[in-house]
This record gives C-alpha cells, sequence and structure tokens, in this order.
C-alpha cells in the first residue's frame, strides 16, 4: 500500500489495539487480538522492507510473548495500581522470509518492529503444521511411489504418511530445510503406527515443498491388521461411532470447585500462579507463591516453569531408521501438539477449561480449546494422620484427607501421548507427573516367531511382523526457582556413614550429613538416583527463627541416564540428558534445552554448551533444569497400544515454613 495509506492504518490500529489488547497480567500470552496484531505488523513491516522487494510468502513458524524483565515484573507486583503499570507489551517472532529465518521483536504498545535479527547459523525453525500437512500428502501424487505401492499390492487410498525430522549427522553445511517421509498403511484400522510400510523412504524440500529424492530399499510384509484397533466401537451405530463408558453414566451434579480462574491467574487454598499457553512449550506455570499463615503473606517458591525439550532417540540403525531422533518440542512445537482435553474422560466432571492460541503459517490466530483443564483431585489420599494408643485408657485419632489441584494438559506428537500434570499441594509441594501412553513405533518385519530372529533386532518382537524399536524419552524442565527471593543457591547434602570410635557405644555405626554449596555451574552437574545425596534450593539470606536456611528439596522420582556415547550425534545435540539436574544462572535468552534452532541443529545452542562456561550460582539468580528420563524396552502389553507409564519429580518444602503448615488444615 502506499506510505501515507500505510501511515494512516498503523495509526488507527494503535487506538484500536487498546480495546484490543485486554491483557490485565505480564505474563498474559498473545490473545487472538494480539496475534493478528502482530501479523500485521510484520507483515507491513516485510513487504515495505527493500529485502524483501520480491514480495516473497512470509511463514510465521513462531509467535510468543517477549517475557519481560524480572524487574519489570517485580516492579508490577509491587504496585499498588499494577492494572496502570503493565510492562510494554512485546511479542518475539520468528519468520522464514525466502529461505532465510529473521528474528523479531514487535512493541505491541506501539506498532512497531523494534528489533530485526537474520539468523545465519546451524539449524531450522520449528517446522509449521501446515508445511507438514502439505509435505505428508506429496508421496501420495509421486509417480515414482505410486509404482512401488502398486508392486507392493497396496490400495492409494488406504496409505497415510507421516513426516520425520533428518537430524544431524556430522555434515559440515546445513542441507535444505527437509523432511522424509515414512507411510502407513490403513485397510481394516486406525492405528496405522502398527502397519508400516517399511524399505521405503521419500524426501521432501519444505522450502521448495517438492519429492527431492526416493528410496526404495526392499519389500517387507505389512503387518496385519487383526487386531490393532483400540477403539470401543458400537457396531449398532456403525464405523467411527465411539462410545465412552462415561455416556452411559448420569454424571452427578458436583459441588463448586474450591478454585477461582481470574484470566490466567489460577487460585486455589493457599496457592496462587499464573498459568499460560505457548506454542513451543505448551503450559507455561509462572509466579507460583504459597501463602504463609505465619507470616501471613505470600511466598515466592517459582518464578517460571515449563516443559522445554522433549529427545526421542530410537535405537534402530538401519536406513530407515537411524535418523529418527527427535526434538519434539522444538522441531514440532509442543504446545502445537496439545490437542482439545475431552470433558468426562481426560479431565473430571468438576474442571474448568482453558482455551490456547498461536499462529497459523501466514500468521492468522487459531485455537486449540480445551488445552487446558484445571481441577481439584480427591482420590481418598492422606494428609496427614495419626492414631495415638500410648496414652492409659485413650485412644486418639486425628486424620486430614488430601485434596490437591491439577492443571494438566495432553501432547499428542505422532504416535505418542504425553499426560503432563502440574499439582499443587497445601503443604507446599509441587508435583509434575508426565505420563507416556499412545502408540509405539513398530517396524515392519518378516520373522513371526522369537526363534527366527539370529541378528540384532534393535527391538523386541510384538506381534507377527511386527519390532517395537527399543527407544529413549528424556523431557527437560525449565525451574526459574526463587525461593523466597531471586538469589538462591543449591546445596548438595550427602548421606554418609559414621564408624564409632572407641567403645562409648553399643553402635558399630551410623550414618550422618555432610553439605556443601555448589559454586558453579560444573559442580551441580548430577545424575540422581541412589538417594543418598539430597538437593535442596536454600536462599543463603533468610533463615528460620531457630536458625535454618528456608529452602525447596528437589524429590526426584524413578529416573535414568543417558546411554548414548559422547560423540554420537543425536547425544551431541541431546546432551543435556546426559545428567539429571543442571543449574544455570537466570538469562532470559537460555530457554531452550536443546536451543532455539533444533531442527538440523549441530547441538552448538544448548543447555550443555551454556554451561562449558562454568558460570557462578552460588547465592545468584539460579534456573533448575531437571531431566525426567525413560528407556523403554517394549513388551507386548505395549501392542496394540500402550498403557499409561508415570514418571516425575516433587519440589518440597524444606525448612520453608516455621512448622507444619497443613496443621490446621480443615477436611
Amino acid at each position: 500500500m502506499p506510505p501515507s495509506t500505510h501511515q494512516a492504518f498503523l495509526f488507527f490500529f494503535f487506538f484500536l489495539n487498546i480495546f484490543l489488547t485486554s491483557s490485565s497480567h505480564p505474563f498474559d500470552p498473545l490473545g487472538q487480538p494480539e496475534l493478528t496484531q502482530v501479523q500485521t505488523i510484520v507483515t507491513s513491516f516485510i513487504s515495505s522492507s527493500s529485502s524483501n522487494s520480491s514480495n516473497q510468502k512470509i511463514h510465521f513458524h513462531y509467535v510468543g510473548l517477549d517475557e519481560p524483565d524480572k524487574p519489570a515484573i517485580n516492579s508490577w507486583l509491587s504496585s499498588s495500581t499494577s492494572s496502570s503499570n503493565l510492562p510494554p507489551r512485546q511479542a518475539f517472532v520468528i519468520i522464514r522470509v525466502g529461505k532465510q529465518t529473521h528474528e523479531l521483536k514487535v512493541d505491541l504498545s506501539n506498532n512497531s518492529v523494534v528489533s530485526n535479527k537474520l539468523y545465519n547459523g546451524n539449524g531450522f525453525p520449528t517446522i509449521t503444521s501446515e508445511e507438514l500437512e502439505i509435505a505428508n500428502a506429496l508421496p501420495l501424487t509421486y509417480p515414482p511411489f505410486i509404482a512401488a505401492m502398486e508392486k507392493r499390492g497396496l490400495k492409494m487410498e488406504e496409505i497415510v504418511c507421516e513426516s520425520c525430522t533428518v537430524g544431524w549427522f556430522g555434515e559440515k553445511e546445513t542441507s535444505n530445510r527437509i523432511v522424509k517421509i515414512v507411510c502407513y498403511y490403513m485397510n481394516g484400522t486406525v492405528n496405522i503406527f502398527m502397519r508400516p510400510i517399511e524399505g521405503i523412504i521419500v524426501v521432501v524440500d519444505l522450502d521448495q515443498m517438492k519429492v527431492t529424492g526416493l528410496s526404495d530399499r526392499a519389500i517387507i510384509p505389512v503387518p496385519k491388521a487383526e487386531g490393532t484397533d483400540y477403539r470401543q466401537q458400537n457396531e449398532a451405530e456403525g464405523e467411527g461411532r465411539f462410545r465412552s463408558s462415561l455416556e452411559e453414566k448420569v454424571v452427578m451434579q458436583q459441588d463448586e470447585p474450591n478454585f477461582s480462574i481470574d484470566g490466567h491467574t489460577v487460585r486455589w487454598e493457599n496457592w496462587e500462579f499464573h498459568l499460560a499457553f505457548d506454542m513451543r512449550a505448551g503450559p507455561i506455570i509462572s509466579l507460583a507463591s504459597i501463602f504463609d499463615p505465619e507470616k501471613e503473606t505470600y511466598r515466592r517458591v517459582l518464578y517460571r516453569g515449563f516443559l522445554s525439550e522433549i529427545f526421542v532417540p530410537y535405537m534402530d540403525l538401519t536406513a530407515e531408521w537411524y535418523f529418527r531422533v527427535f526434538f519434539d518440542a522444538g522441531e514440532y512445537g509442543g504446545g502445537l501438539c496439545t490437542v482439545p482435553l475431552q470433558p468426562l474422560t481426560d479431565c473430571p466432571p468438576d474442571a474448568k477449561f482453558m482455551d490456547g492460541y498461536f499462529p497459523n503459517q501466514d500468521g492468522s490466530p487459531a485455537k486449540t480449546p480445551n488445552v487446558f483443564c484445571v481441577f481439584e483431585r480427591d482420590a481418598g489420599d492422606i494428609l496427614w494422620r495419626h492414631t495415638e494408643t500410648g496414652i492409659p485408657n485413650k485412644l486418639i485419632t486425628e486424620v486430614r484427607k488430601e485434596k490437591t489441584l491439577v492443571v494438566r494438559t495432553v501432547l499428542t506428537l505422532s504416535n505418542y501421548d504425553y499426560i503432563v500434570d502440574w499439582e499443587f499441594k497445601k503443604t507446599g509441594v509441587i508435583t509434575v507427573t508426565v505420563g507416556a501412553t499412545g502408540l509405539l513405533e513398530v517396524r515392519g518385519t518378516e520373522y513371526t516367531h522369537t526363534e527366527q530372529i539370529k541378528e540384532e533386532a534393535y527391538g523386541k518382537l510384538l506381534a507377527e511382523n511386527s519390532v517395537g524399536a527399543n527407544h529413549d524419552h528424556f523431557l527437560s524442565f525449565y525451574l526459574d526457582l526463587d525461593i523466597d527471593g531471586e538469589s538462591n543457591s543449591l546445596v548438595k547434602t550427602k548421606l554418609e556413614t559414621k564408624r564409632v570410635d572407641g567403645n562409648w557405644s553399643e553402635r558399630k555405626s551410623y550414618w550422618t550429613t555432610v553439605s556443601e554449596s555448589a559454586k558453579t555451574e560444573s559442580e551441580a552437574r548430577l545424575r540422581v538416583g541412589s538417594g543418598e545425596t539430597q538437593l535442596v534450593f536454600v536462599n543463603p539470606n533468610k533463615k528460620t527463627k531457630i536458625g535454618n536456611n528456608i529452602g525447596y528439596r528437589l524429590v526426584p522420582g524413578a529416573n535414568v541416564g543417558q546411554l548414548l556415547s559422547d560423540d554420537d550425534y543425536p547425544q551431541i545435540r541431546g546432551d543435556f540428558s546426559k545428567y539429571n539436574v543442571w543449574v544455570t544462572p537466570f538469562n532470559k535468552s537460555e530457554r531452550w534445552a536443546g536451543g532455539l534452532y533444533v531442527d538440523q541443529s549441530h547441538g552448538e545452542d544448548t543447555l550443555a554448551t551454556w554451561t562449558n562456561r562454568d558460570r557462578e550460582i552460588e547465592n545468584k539468580d539460579i534456573v533448575l533444569w531437571y531431566t525426567l528420563g525413560f528407556h523403554h524396552v517394549p513388551c507386548q502389553e505395549d501392542f496394540p497400544v500402550m498403557s499409561t507409564l508415570n514418571g516425575g519429580f516433587e519440589l518440597r518444602p524444606y525448612n520453608f515454613f516455621e512448622q507444619n503448615p497443613v496443621l490446621h488444615a480443615k477436611n
């Protein structure tokens, strides 16, 4: 448009956005009006740029809130007029224009692009949903692929395909943005992952959006469809009508839930926190604070927490499998892969739901409804109890039942579904649980019995012609702890056995504790699992009345470490899986454990490389990175659908309160 028209439009938009941007909290995610505003500002800026004189298409790969600086947040929190003291609303945007990646910061207050940086390093941004959809359809119209399917006797209308990122295996220069397409055969089932079309790979260039290669190595039997469907079907109502057992029951009216959601701020019992959606991270928990009845004030525990990366390397080394090494958050977008939660099945009857907003490839806003559910869990657990039998002629029993608040989301990353729960307890505990369920990646094979296998199968035979591939799941959580303030330290407390010197006691041994504070990043790289070392994050500047440092303890659940060699290319990119615990000084730009640009990255910008600087972390504003791991050796019970496998961790008060904060909790 002409400059005068363009200026008038932005002038009008400046006043319009006053009404469109109704955010009342600096951590509120970008809503539909703001996403539209970002689209308009960026499109206008790029279109008028001399570098885009040919008016090439603009593809939006990431749009999210540009997190305000901590001092601005703290100033807003301490202001009595916080509603009028909001930090400027800015967006961080990654776009592709003409095979180039741009990072932009957009100021929504004055409708301007604050900065425009061209990225020239290794790796590419998150692949858009539209790119995947188009790429997946290309083999179905590609003559050599059609001929290969005819050779196998397969019906084209029963074939569906999916894109796999290709990773990096030592190439000196970054190649084009490509994916490798693998395909599956329905013909009697919707469980496509149990019917792979093995031995053939299609290569698609995402920037050109065309097929650039095909490898047809071998014809391998497609596993049968019988016994693979996982649905409950109402045969009387026909194929495709699924019946939930809850549909057959009358759901009783529930009491009004004992929590409130004001915009994105959640309040329940003694907890208050902010809940937001991000197209890469999914749920983001911010400013989680708990009310201290002794001090009569809210005290900060967690400034910001989210799932930073999901690393899933498969162990199959065959030609169609070796590259299946996925970084789901960075390559596909964890938030983009969230799915609408189903009332009454994913979440209980009294759950409250929230929607998530994100940009389409053209920048226009889109919505995933019911992306989160929030609910109280009352499963008959005991908060605390005691029965006193030692007082003559008296039997005293005191019991408090447990009730918690859960924030749930589900990330469906192709074949796997991850159920991610953030659970808040009255005791001050925050529990994070990840449930892995869904469908295995299965390799087609000629084997029908384990006795036929004479070489490395890279997995287990689960059914005729079906090998479930060995693989790992590593989920890295970003946890910016602010334990009653920003200056925190990691204290490692080891339990050590001591021998009794002399014969002054009848005992021969005991154990005691020896504590040390981690001074630099290298001293905070830790593997967990022995149970003989406690990890406590303390505020060394504050103590309880009797002199203990206040803190929160990291309580790991069952966990594993990486088994790949350090020089293996997937491990170079996913080296954050080498340790379960990392601690870094807070740096606003360090958010993604696998780096900002993960697709085809070389592992140069990761949590592991940042910590090589060995920065000081004692009595600093620090971030805990916790990596939760599963080694998955498939078994027949995982076929044709896998029951949920849970893992997680806790953040538990450790001398944070003067006494049990739920001593007088009501049932």
